[in-house]
């Protein structure tokens, strides 16, 4: 053999053996060594682990009714995973299935890329509530459609529609960046949690522990039939909320008997249970159990051009209050030593200040009062020359009272979403004023009419802040809790929504029962001489609600408020206790551009308190046999000529 033959030959086969030793390793590695792990690999290729979904919880109101409970629903659902790679696979899959389902083949890819990218291992829902014919189409053809099932799936429902939307929230599927936080730790992409409201604050309450099922497949991951094993899914826990249901279904009709937007507050005076709490306008909280919301449904529920229904303007409104914060006044200044009950202060019928004279709405004049006959007939004059006086005693009296009653930061309810409002103090607007006229800074505007500040706190602002108007921004629920502890003898309760726990057994798990957030000591005598002022002035002649509650058969206590709001007619308030004169109840509501106190928000809280009292047959029997219209006013006995009180 020649010699260089000889050599290719050896060069060849040197290779050779190389490469099929390279060969004989990798198959002993594969075999011997990694056999076991590859072998239990393909064994799982048999089995796939099903997420069996857990019911949340139900939402209960104190007596038991449902508010929010479960209802299954067939879901037609693609598994990313499951889908063919071929993007030409998959466009033809897509056009079969839209032919089926009625959808177009771009809005499934629509779907597919949007739920996706944010959870791209999670089932993407498109249809909830599929009919059994689509389901028995799919299962007899599912060679044709890899990746789409029809699985069972449980679907949150109100029994009351509306009612309550703004206290219950809604639950959705869990997102990327809530997975994320500490709180969901353990929820699974496809989860759902809840989203708002009552939802989301005891979402740790009402969320489950889902099951898993393990099932044999067959080649194509269709199940054989045979389950491998089985974890029961765990219900979640019901939470049974503090509503009187009665009390809130009164207070929202008597809301959406007007045009205009409103809210209320009723609460327990004495623990902060909220009985009712309602915004208008409202939503339907059902909308977002579908699987995709129209951008029509995302606008008619966000948008302000209708009204912003998803706000809460119980504890998200930003008012003036009007006359309703004359109590607040009024225990500042006898606290502080301005006033004292028998105080005698001259209505005049006007006020002098700056230059500017302010008058009593409507232009009455009332003479020598003391402050519960101020209260009685609600005189600005009277007030405006209590505001004066808290300015030139010094310091921030009115301030610091106003804030330690619960005023200008929030309550601490158990809602998501509570703004702080705004207290208007001396040193804030004093540093609006310097930002406004340092060169060296952006400037500084009004909250309310956004114009820059031209001036530092002056003898004005407290003038203006003693009926309630001015800078003041507020909302129900913070003069429900300011009004409480005026009543209840100087606690300032925590308000909540959340009475106790139960498993689903109805075995009681957890109470729900803040303490107070602190006591204020309220002096019992200057406590009585406001009590009995907004007494007189709900039930008594010449009282500003005393066409409203002049006949209503339970003693109370009420003050009216009308707010003037820059670019809007006037907002109508009232703020009510009863029964007098141990209150056990508080209801502060409000209405926008209402106009007086008395015309709107009085009669709305006339019916909520006709509601928890259950006096419905007396309120038939004041009427001539017919229970008043909602919204209207229910006239009580004339007040005598001449005695009218400011309707303010």
């Amino acid at each position: 053999m020649p010699a260089q033959f000889a050599l290719r030959v050896a060069i060849l086969s040197g290779f050779a053996l190389v490469m099929f030793s390279i060969i004989f390793f990798r198959l002993w590695y594969l075999q011997v060594l990694s056999g076991e792990k590859y072998l239990k690999q393909a064994r799982n290729n048999q089995v796939r682990e099903i997420t069996v979904q857990a019911p949340r919880g139900e939402i209960l109101d104190r007596s038991g009714h449902v508010l929010v409970n479960n209802r299954t629903a067939l879901a037609l659902q693609l598994q990313p995973t499951d889908l063919p790679h071929s993007k030409k696979k998959r466009q033809q899959e897509f056009a079969r299935l839209g032919q089926v389902v009625g959808m177009p083949p771009d809005e499934i890819h629509k779907q597919l890329r949007q739920q996706t990218r944010e959870l791209p291992a999670s089932p993407v829902t498109l249809k909830r509530d599929v009919n059994h014919d689509l389901v028995y189409y799919l299962q007899e053809n599912q060679a044709q459609y890899p990746g789409v099932s029809v699985q069972n799936v449980y679907v949150r429902h109100y029994p009351d529609g509306t009612l309550g939307a703004q206290i219950l929230g809604y639950a959705r599927e869990v997102t990327g960046p809530q997975l994320k936080e500490p709180r969901y730790q353990g929820v699974q992409p496809g989860d759902q949690v809840g989203q708002a409201g009552v939802e989301n604050t005891y979402d740790h309450v009402l969320r489950g522990v889902n099951g898993m099922s393990r099932v044999q497949v067959d080649a194509a991951g269709q199940p054989t039939g045979g389950v491998l094993s089985q974890t029961q899914p765990k219900a979640g826990d019901n939470l049974v909320l503090s509503i009187d249901n009665r009390v809130q279904s009164a207070g929202e009709a008597a809301l959406h008997a007007f045009s205009t937007p409103g809210a209320f507050v009723a609460m327990n005076v004495r623990d902060g249970e909220i009985l009712g709490l309602g915004s208008s306008p409202t939503y339907d909280p059902s909308v977002f159990t579908k699987p995709r919301l129209s951008q029509s449904v995302v606008d008619q529920v966000f948008s302000n051009t209708t009204g912003s229904p998803y706000t809460d303007r119980a504890t998200q409104g930003l008012y003036p209050t009007g006359s309703t914060f004359k109590p607040i006044t009024a225990v500042a200044a006898l606290e502080s030593g301005v006033l004292t009950p028998t105080t005698t202060i001259v209505d005049g019928g006007s006020f002098t200040e700056g230059g500017i004279t302010l008058h009593n709405a409507g232009g009455g004049t009332y003479g020598s009062l003391q402050l519960p006959q101020a209260l009685q007939v609600s005189s600005d004059v009277f007030f405006y020359n209590v505001g004066a006086n808290l300015y030139f005693h010094g310091g921030d009296a009115q301030q610091k009272w106003a804030s330690d009653l619960g005023i200008g930061h929030p309550t601490g309810i158990d809602l998501p979403g509570e703004v702080a409002g705004l207290l208007p103090t001396p040193q804030w607007r004093n540093q609006l004023y310097k930002d406004a006229t340092s060169p060296d800074s952006p400037g500084g505007t009004s909250v309310v009419t956004g114009d820059p500040t031209d001036r530092p706190w002056s003898e004005g602002d407290n003038v203006n802040l003693a009926v309630g108007q001015g800078d003041l921004q507020t909302n129900p629920l913070q003069m429900a809790v300011a009004y409480a502890a005026i009543a209840n003898g100087g606690d300032v309760v925590r308000p909540h929504v959340g009475m106790a726990v139960e498993d689903t057994s109805g075995r009681a798990v957890q109470e729900i029962a803040p303490a107070p957030q602190r006591h204020l000591e309220i002096s019992p005598q200057g406590r009585q001489a406001i009590l009995q002022g907004i007494h007189m002035a709900a039930q008594s002649p010449g009282g500003t609600s005393y066409a409203v509650f002049g006949n209503f058969p339970i003693p109370m206590a009420g003050k009216t408020g009308t707010a003037q709001r820059v670019g809007q007619q006037d907002q109508s308030w009232y703020v009510a206790l009863a029964p007098y004169p141990n209150p056990q109840i508080v209801i502060a509501d409000t209405i926008e551009q209402g106009g007086f106190g008395v015309e709107s928000a009085a009669p709305v809280a006339r019916q909520i308190l006709a509601a928890y009292f259950n006096v419905h047959k007396q309120e038939a029997k004041a009427a001539g046999g017919k229970v008043p219209k909602q919204g209207s006013i229910q006239a009580g006995p004339a007040a005598p000529s001449g005695a009218a009180g400011n309707p303010y």
